[in-house]
């Protein structure tokens, strides 16, 4: 068996390979008495009576219980939002909400976010779900522009110059790009762009954004400029996967669950955020314990916590945008030396062949459920053996055997974006959608391979014929 971040259905019956521990090293002393003094003197004056507003978007971009994680995440973000004083009005939630009553959560209208965790669940506005959860109410409701909605609770950021804005992305991506539960891709040209459009209309003061998903790096790498008082962070640089956590196997608590409860960049912020007094952390801090506790000690099971945009910002007490729980009054600032040594975690693509399997592994022999659970695993395989064979076979038609693997799989020095255009980009995405089949979440890890065929010059009519040259059957999604 070989163990890969791509092409992970070779990997399915090993599920040493699914599970990888991460291993954390103990801190030396002086490192440890910098990470507790060394922001409290300039944390101390946080200013608390802000001008402004608060406003906070959070994202799940995802469905199906396999991917039970993403809104668990959003749920647990929204419950930090809730007791650091935002009101609902300011807290706009798109979630597919497909998890709490499937017939699978073993708790039936409660969802965690940690084995033995409390409800998150509980509460949630429901503003944007189902098919309402698609790219275009995302940017509608970050622009404001509530007549332009299509459906949902017809909440937007209806923000001023003095307002501080929080946006929250959880699910699968890949290079430029960042998936949805319907409809188009968010592509990272896009989304940049209504980021500008957003700060030309003068209607905030300062924005954070968090992302949670593989090659998130791509989203803001190159992009993003740094003059917009907006700082962003994400669970990877542009060209590596991110983890969940929390998964079966990992966990005694989360085995009746058969599906991972977090995400470990998620889980970072989310439960640092949990404990601390916000008005005595910055944003900095944050970004520093998190990259701690994602940076895995195997290099090829570890995401690289990244920052991008106005990066002065990060200054900024996380206050600001979170407001504070008052029961964390005085919290002083130190790891916990009680937590874990270790972690285990699993690929983000990968996550859905280990509730497959685990599925798959506890039906009785011989029964419905086990016949049900073997279909939609080879289903799975299926599908990722055809978008693999397909992306590779199309790159061998229009470069030649030779060259086709340097081609598809060129990075990007750092600063430069994976694509310069964006539109052909698309054309070309949609193009292999259409004669091949969707991608899927699994396959957004080829959108590189997309992007580098349009930086060699390849047309429309050069990629429908090798498309259709390659796809014959296009397997169930």
């Amino acid at each position: 068996m070989i163990c890969s971040g791509h092409g992970a259905f070779i990997v399915l019956l090993a599920l040493s390979c699914l599970i990888v521990p991460i291993t954390y090293a103990s801190k030396l002393p002086s490192e440890v008495l910098d990470f507790i003094h060394g922001d409290t003197i300039k944390n101390a004056g946080c200013n608390t009576n802000l001008s402004g507003k608060r406003w906070a978007i959070l994202v799940a971009g995802s469905k199906s219980y396999e991917n039970y994680r993403h809104q668990a995440d959003v749920c647990h973000a929204y419950q930090i939002l809730k007791k650091g004083g935002l009101k609902d009005e300011n807290i706009i939630v798109f979630m597919y909400d497909d998890i709490a009553f499937d017939e699978n959560n073993p708790r039936p209208g409660v969802i965690i976010n940690k084995p033995n965790g409390g409800d998150v669940y509980q509460g949630v506005p429901k503003d944007y779900t189902k098919d309402h959860v698609n790219v275009k109410n995302f940017y509608d409701v970050i622009l404001g522009n509530k007549n332009a909605l299509t459906g949902g609770s017809g909440k937007v950021v209806n923000s001023g110059p003095n307002d501080h804005i929080f946006i929250y992305y959880t699910d699968h991506g890949g290079p430029g790009v960042l998936a949805m539960p319907n409809g188009e891709y968010i592509y990272a040209k896009d989304l940049n762009n209504v980021l500008k459009k957003k700060h030309a209309a003068k209607s905030y003061k300062s924005m954070v954004f968090y992302i949670e998903a593989c090659e998130s790096g791509s989203i803001f790498e190159g992009l993003l400029p740094n003059n917009l008082n907006i700082y962003a962070t994400t669970a990877s640089n542009a060209s590596e996967d991110s983890f969940a956590a929390y998964c079966p196997e990992d966990y005694e608590a989360a085995e009746k669950y058969d599906t991972c409860l977090g995400d470990l960049y998620s889980i970072s912020w989310l439960e640092d955020s949990d404990k601390h007094d916000l008005r005595q952390e910055t944003l900095q801090k944050q970004y520093e314990a998190v990259q701690r506790r994602t940076v895995a000690g195997v290099s090829d099971r570890s995401s690289h916590v990244m920052q991008y945009g106005n990066k002065k910002q990060s200054n900024e007490c996380l206050y600001y945008y979170m407001g504070t729980n008052p029961a964390n009054d005085k919290y002083t600032f130190v790891e916990n030396p009680s937590s874990p040594s270790t972690l285990k975690v699993v690929n983000q693509r990968d996550a859905n062949l280990l509730h497959f399997w685990h599925k798959y592994h506890k039906a009785p022999a011989g029964s419905h459920e086990k016949l049900k659970a073997q279909k939609k695993l080879n289903d799975e395989i299926s599908l990722r053996k055809h978008v693999d064979y397909s992306i590779n076979h199309i790159g061998e038609l229009l470069f030649g055997n030779g060259n086709s693997s340097k081609v598809l799989e060129t990075v990007r020095p750092s600063g430069q974006p994976i694509v310069d255009d964006w539109n052909c980009f698309k054309m070309l995405v949609s193009t292999y959608e259409k004669y091949c089949g969707s991608l899927s979440k699994y396959g957004t890890q080829h959108m590189r391979a997309i992007a580098n065929m349009c930086n060699a010059g390849v047309t429309m009519k050069q990629m429908v014929a090798a498309s259709t040259q390659t796809c014959f059957k296009i397997p169930p999604t």
